[in-house]
């Protein structure tokens, strides 16, 4: 993947992988994503949803979080709706392994990488250590 990178080129990762029996699993994009983001030293983990990012109180619209450390992310983790724990775990395991910040966007949102990456106020949640 370092020689991808070094090359100009731009990985696409199967999640697609097999156990030491041979046996194919179907691992979590999410974890894996984290998982790489962590291994490479990335600067930031970005993972798109169709949500406007994290809810504290799903779905209270009015409990969408900009930004969030790790340290309050843990604690509100067991009140989070099933579908979006696997990306905050991965935010989790990504900041808390060194990658700076991570977030949580909606892809639906046209520009939402630009927004998110290169303003002040972004469109969705970023995760940061305390």
């Amino acid at each position: 993947v370092r020689d991808l990178i070094a090359a100009g080129r731009i990985p696409v990762v199967s999640t697609i992988a097999p156990d030491t029996e041979g046996v194919v699993h179907n691992i979590n994009a999410d974890t894996a994503a984290a998982a790489l983001a962590e291994a490479l030293g990335a600067e930031k983990l970005l993972m798109l949803t169709d949500v406007e990012g994290l809810y504290t109180r799903w779905p209270d619209r009015d409990s969408l979080v900009s930004e969030i450390d790790t340290a309050t992310l843990t604690r509100l983790l067991p009140t989070l709706e099933a579908g979006m724990v696997p990306k905050i775990e991965a935010c989790l395991r990504a900041v808390t392994g060194g990658v700076p910040s991570a977030h949580v966007v909606d892809g639906r949102v046209a520009h939402c990488v630009l927004v998110e990456l290169f303003t002040d106020e972004g469109t969705g949640t970023k995760v940061t250590k305390p």
